[in-house]
């Protein structure tokens, strides 16, 4: 289960934000998730959860936003959104892909009152 460890690295990031700017509370914390990172949304939010506890993130609301695996073919320089992890061309069948994104794992923003 990583999402721990990767809730305690947002956290750590809060944390920091909440002290350099006097932060009193976060109402909203907005995450942009590649599906390549593999996270499961409903793990990450209960741990999410667990580590507000006691915290000026308590009873926040986390909003994970969705980032598709997006391709771009090296052949013929279409972008696609790659399907089941096929990271062939779908014009012209090429597999010399670059991934453009999905990789994607941050705090897009906070919503907090100072």
């Amino acid at each position: 289960m990583h999402e721990t460890a990767i809730v305690s690295g947002l956290f750590e990031i809060i944390n920091r934000q909440v002290s350099e700017h006097r932060i009193r509370k976060v109402s909203r914390v907005r995450l942009k998730v590649g599906d390549f990172a593999a996270v499961e949304p409903m793990t990450l939010t209960g741990c999410f959860e667990v580590f507000a506890e006691g915290t000026v993130v308590e009873g926040a609301e986390l909003v994970i936003q969705r980032v598709p695996i997006t391709g771009g073919c090296r052949a013929c320089g279409l972008e696609f959104e790659v399907k089941n992890y096929d990271f062939r061309c779908p014009d012209c069948a090429n597999s010399t892909v670059d991934m453009l994104s999905g990789k994607e794992l941050y705090i897009d923003s906070l919503d907090v009152e100072t």
